[in-house]
């Protein structure tokens, strides 16, 4: 997609339609940390601590299967990848990467506190990840759109809005903010948590094998207060980096997203479908 979705922010909404908040998180290994998202990487699940074998979620051997379907249809990127830094790189390297990125977040809570030089090294190291992206053409590949759809939290981004940086921290997001994707459907849902449960709902049109265009639908006020979204209430994402548990995505105004599978099950219904 061109440079999120986010979690949670497709794109940003028009300054008058954004939602008032972000998160003040602890620095403790809380949800939402990048201290608890390193523990959590390679123990996928939702919200709660979980096995992986819980029947409420796709087993993290069916997602793991599908990576490896998704890095499959790429022979000439697995031959080449470590010669030129493209197609994927060793899984070693790429584990390595991801524990680098994890890292430089770790403190930052979400981006919030992060300074200048702090969001180069996020930034930084968010690039050596990309350059390893295994599934480059998630939209095209059905494997690699499997490990697309699902609920995403938002760990960190370089979206003020998206943070509330400017306002003080008890009108933020305090707790985890989500972005759920629907490949098949082709819509996506930025929300808040606690404590204002703000939302909008997206419909996403894809532009490239990984981006897509971003309008915005329907915003939730305190999560049941319905307002149409204007027709200019528009963005667009590109995923850069993707596997099973981890996303990177860069947004149409330059904004860094990193998100970890909190639920990959999740899917976006709306009434009338079939």
């Amino acid at each position: 997609m061109r440079a999120v979705l986010s979690p949670v922010a497709l794109a940003r909404p028009p300054r008058s339609a954004r939602s008032p908040l972000s998160a003040r998180s602890p620095r403790l290994a809380l949800p939402g940390s990048a201290s608890f998202a390193r523990a959590r990487v390679g123990t996928r699940g939702g919200s709660r601590a979980a096995p992986l074998s819980s029947p409420a979620r796709a087993s993290s051997s069916s997602r793991a299967s599908s990576k490896a379907a998704a890095t499959a249809t790429n022979p000439l990127g697995r031959l080449f990848g470590g010669l030129f830094g493209g197609g994927g790189g060793g899984d070693a390297e790429r584990a390595r990467l991801k524990a680098a990125l994890l890292d430089a977040l770790d403190g930052l809570e979400r981006g919030v506190s992060a300074s200048e030089a702090q969001r180069d090294a996020v930034d930084a190291a968010a690039k050596a990840l990309e350059a390893r992206n295994p599934n480059r053409a998630c939209l095209r590949s059905p494997a690699a759109r499997a490990l697309l759809s699902g609920e995403w939290e938002l760990l960190y981004t370089t979206s003020a809005s998206i943070l509330g940086a400017t306002r003080p921290w008890p009108f933020r997001p305090l707790g985890p903010i989500f972005q759920t994707i629907d490949v098949d459907r082709l819509r996506a849902r930025n929300r808040e948590t606690f404590p204002f449960f703000n939302a909008v709902d997206a419909d996403l049109t894809p532009s490239s094998a990984s981006a897509v265009d971003v309008q915005f639908v329907t915003f939730y006020v305190f999560g049941f207060i319905e307002v149409t979204a204007p027709a200019s209430a528009r963005g667009a994402l590109d995923v850069t980096y993707l596997d099973e548990e981890l996303r990177v995505s860069r947004g149409d105004r330059g904004n860094l997203f990193v998100l970890r599978m909190a639920d990959d099950a999740k899917r976006l219904p709306r009434k009338g479908d079939v």
